[in-house]
Order: C-alpha cells, then sequence, then structure tokens
C-alpha cells in the first residue's frame, strides 16, 4: 500500500498491548540519507492550558508500528508499569 504522508497525518493512534489510544499522528520522522520513515510523533498534552508548555512528543519508532488502517495506525508498544501511588490519609476509610 502507498501512501503520502499528509495521509498519516492525524490518523488515532492505538496501543494494541493495553488497547490505550495514544493520541493522533502530528509529525513523522524521515530519514533524509536514506529517504526512510523512522518515526511517528503525537505532540505531548498542554498543560495548564498549554501556559506551562507541555507534556513530552510520544515518539513511536516505526519497528513498533503494526498496521496502518483508513482511519487508525495500530502500534506494539511495551506497556510501562504505574508507579505506585503513595497513600493518602483518607484512604483508610474508603476500603
Amino acid at each position: 500500500m502507498l501512501c503520502k504522508i499528509t495521509d498519516i497525518h492525524d490518523k488515532e493512534v492505538i496501543n494494541i498491548c493495553d488497547g490505550n489510544r495514544l493520541g493522533c499522528v502530528d509529525d513523522v520522522e524521515v530519514d533524509t540519507c536514506t529517504a526512510q520513515l523512522c518515526a511517528i510523533v503525537i505532540h505531548g498534552k498542554p498543560k495548564l492550558f498549554g501556559f506551562a508548555g507541555h507534556e513530552e512528543d510520544l515518539v513511536i519508532p516505526w519497528k513498533e508500528i503494526e498496521i496502518i488502517g483508513e482511519e487508525t495506525i495500530l502500534v506494539n508498544r511495551p506497556v510501562c508499569s504505574p508507579t505506585p501511588r503513595k497513600p493518602r490519609w483518607f484512604d483508610k476509610f474508603t476500603h
């Protein structure tokens, strides 16, 4: 299948490992020496309506892309385990 870079832009990206929606493609990385697509980029979400900057961009290497469909891109991205949350003072009352 042939497609243009503009066809990839704004496609929804879903991780098949956990089913999470990662965002929409905002940009791509291209190796100009080999003319190959290296990665897709999802811009980080704005913090405090953009006044406090943005979260880090999510760069998904080409090797993690499984399927590029009509409306979505499925990626196989390892899921990071969540960091344990410190207990809050009122947790003992909710159990």
